[in-house]
């Protein structure tokens, strides 16, 4: 049976954000709804401003037909036949590609309800659209992005739960995590900690158990320096400090391996060897996932209380209101969502 089909019988529905209200978010979450026959998609209330959601029905000629929904819950009955839109009203309409400050304080109450929905048991996970952090900084916005903010929620919602973010790309081929995220690349030295990339592959080994069904994971962990720094000669992070973290891991007995040349990590071969991928900084690790699923790849924030994905893309302000957006990723993250929360529930169950 397919994973997302069993998982929409038995758990509550998932909590969608409508992402940036001016990107492509409105359109490929009425598209992934239009496809759920094909696509065997579980039930998802969407959190956004109904207003938008039907104007973007109208003007793209979507023909779907879009109810309001006072919760997630209510949205298991509604999804077969619409799109449940649990209203989260704009300051002001959106024009498709034109990013607005004034909403961002709706985007940034969209991802707060849809978690609370989860935290109140009325959703099974939340799967959040993209959103801009430049147009939500102009609103006040205090976190780096996503991942930060679903951290300072967790906190907030689940006080007593373990919650140490950390950012996993996930595709049918390729998971990969980088340790350090949105710095600027000078930085990255300084910020690698040997702790710190232990503490990241304990979260990542535990959530392929938890949540990917892995019963025993298999971690490669890439250097930061070309060829891994030549044992010093071109630096000496991958010796003095991705080395130790590795051997702390082991003796721990999680199978990792490293640190490795990171342009040897990521063909065809080599992928058959690991489960997970840990990269020292964010272009490490993204420019191998979106090359080999840019379509397709799903964001996933591990280590957290509730089960959080989203796609792999950003807000695509330039093709926004033209109605050529692809749902592929968005699809993806609502399957994965549906099969994490079920493991979870399994895993919860005597």
């Amino acid at each position: 049976m397919n994973m997302a089909a069993h998982a929409s019988a038995r758990q509550p529905p998932l909590a969608l954000t409508m992402g940036d209200p001016a990107g492509i978010g409105p359109e490929i979450a009425i598209r992934a709804w239009r496809d759920r026959h094909n696509s065997t998609l579980p039930p998802f209330a969407v959190y956004a401003d109904f207003k938008l959601m039907r104007a973007t029905c109208s003007s793209l000629a979507l023909h779907c037909d879009v109810v309001s929904a006072p919760d997630a819950v209510a949205a298991a009955d509604v999804f077969p036949h619409a799109l449940p839109v649990v209203d989260v009203p704009l300051v002001r309409s959106a024009e498709a590609g034109v990013p607005d400050s004034c909403n961002g304080p709706a985007v940034i109450l969209a991802i707060r309800r849809a978690v609370e929905a989860v935290a109140a048991s009325k959703a099974s996970a939340v799967v959040t659209n993209p959103i801009a952090k430049s147009v939500l900084y102009d609103a006040g916005f205090q976190y780096a992005g996503h991942t930060e903010f679903l951290g300072a929620l967790a906190k907030e919602f689940w006080p007593a739960e373990p919650n140490n973010p950390v950012m996993m790309l996930a595709s049918r081929d390729l998971r990969v995590v980088p340790v350090t995220i949105h710095v600027p690349l000078k930085s990255v030295p300084s910020l690698l900690t040997t702790e710190k990339i232990i503490e990241t592959a304990r979260v990542v080994a535990a959530a392929l158990k938890r949540d990917f069904a892995i019963a025993e994971p298999r971690l490669v962990v890439t250097g930061l320096n070309p060829h891994a720094g030549e044992d010093g000669a071109l630096g000496n992070e991958d010796r003095d400090i991705i080395a130790p973290a590795i051997a702390a891991l082991q003796s721990e007995g999680i199978s990792a391996t490293g640190p490795h040349s990171a342009d040897t990590l990521f063909h065809a071969a080599a992928r058959e060897t690991y489960d997970a991928a840990i990269a020292m900084y964010h272009d490490q690790a993204l420019i191998p996932i979106k090359t080999l699923a840019f379509d397709s790849g799903v964001n996933v924030t591990l280590g957290l209380p509730f089960v959080r994905t989203s796609p792999d893309h950003g807000t695509a302000f330039g093709i926004a209101g033209k109605g050529i957006a692809s749902p592929v990723s968005l699809i993806a993250a609502l399957q994965l969502a549906a099969e994490m929360s079920e493991r979870r529930a399994r895993s919860n169950t005597p």
